[in-house]
This record gives C-alpha cells, sequence and structure tokens, in this order.
C-alpha cells in the first residue's frame, strides 16, 4: 500500500466518520424540532430563560470589563450597559412569562418590518430573476408578523417553541441528506 492510497483512506475514514456525525446531529434536530412543535409553551419559556442566563452572563461580563477599564472614567459607559444588561436577564429569569411575552412581540415587530422592506426590495429588483420568491417570501414574512402581532397573548403561548421547533426541522433535514450522500459517496470512493 503506498503512501498516497494510506491517505487517502484515512481522508474517506474520517469523512465517513464525519459524514455519520453529521446525520446523527440532523436526526437530533429533527427529534428535538417535533418535540418543539408538540410542547411549544414549553419549549418557548425554556428559550425565554435560555436567553434571561446568556444576558446575565453577558452583562456581568461587561461590568467586568469596565472595572478593568476603570468604571469612573472610560468604563462608566460599558458599566452602565453591562449592569442593564444583567438586569433585563434578572428579570427574564425571574418572570419569563412577561419575558416570553416582550420576546413574542418583539418577533412580531421584527417579522412585520423585515417582510415589508423584503416587499419593498421584492418591487425593486422586480424584472430581475428570483423576484417573485422573494415577494413570496416578503408576504409570508409580513403574514405571520400580523398573525402573531393580533393573535396576541395568545400567540406568546405557542409563537416562540413552534417557530424554533420549525427551525430546528428545517435545519436537521439538510443534515440528513448531505451527510448520507457524502458518505455514500465516500464509501464509492473507497470501493474505487
Amino acid at each position: 500500500m503506498s503512501e498516497d492510497t494510506a491517505v487517502t483512506s484515512g481522508l474517506l475514514d474520517r469523512i465517513k466518520k464525519n459524514a455519520r456525525l453529521a446525520v446523527i446531529m440532523g436526526i437530533i434536530m429533527v427529534i428535538c424540532g417535533i418535540f418543539a412543535i408538540v410542547s411549544p409553551f414549553a419549549v418557548g419559556l425554556s428559550v425565554t430563560l435560555f436567553v434571561g442566563i446568556m444576558l446575565v452572563v453577558g452583562g456581568i461580563a461587561q461590568c467586568i470589563l469596565a472595572f478593568q477599564a476603570g468604571a469612573f472614567g472610560k468604563g462608566l459607559m460599558i458599566f452602565i450597559i453591562g449592569a442593564l444588561t444583567a438586569a433585563v436577564g434578572f428579570y427574564l429569569l425571574n418572570q419569563p412569562l412577561s419575558g416570553l411575552a416582550a420576546i413574542t412581540l418583539f418577533l412580531a415587530a421584527y417579522f412585520v418590518a423585515t417582510g415589508i422592506f423584503e416587499l419593498i426590495s421584492a418591487f425593486q429588483i422586480r424584472p430581475a430573476d428570483g423576484w417573485g420568491v422573494m415577494l413570496f417570501n416578503a408576504i409570508v414574512t409580513l403574514l405571520l408578523g400580523i398573525m402573531i402581532w393580533s393573535n396576541f397573548p395568545v400567540s406568546g403561548a405557542w409563537a416562540i417553541g413552534i417557530l424554533f421547533g420549525v427551525k430546528l426541522l428545517v435545519g436537521g433535514w439538510p443534515l440528513i441528506f448531505i451527510g448520507r450522500s457524502v458518505r455514500g459517496a465516500a464509501k464509492a470512493a473507497a470501493s474505487a
């Protein structure tokens, strides 16, 4: 067995191993996505708590940075922003239901604003290829934002969890198919 063959064989083994990992991760994402869609309220609260934890950690880190920079000099603004960030994080942790409501309203406003800007962009590029797909995406985004907004506060119980679940499903399937395809190609290359 030549050195080139050994290197190629080792590379193909690593490709197959990583492709298997991609398939496993894709399956896990799909299962988690199904769970999120089935129990969106629990997932929405979990996302809210996770965001709260991240804000607390980030806020504390900014406050530490401010003290290292000199809190009453150059670092005063960093300290204030860090303290506000940590305070919002603690609020989300202590009031996850109202935090979920706030995140839902923010999401609705984001979808409405994004939908409007995408709609304008679609008409600006109108003769170009793909403008219809962009228009369709803009309309769906805008309608989703309006739907979440008009069904608030009920939408707070399902919107975040279902959207998170759909994102996991949409992200998981490509990993499964790409991983299987790459693994099959690596097996075919190894047998050739």
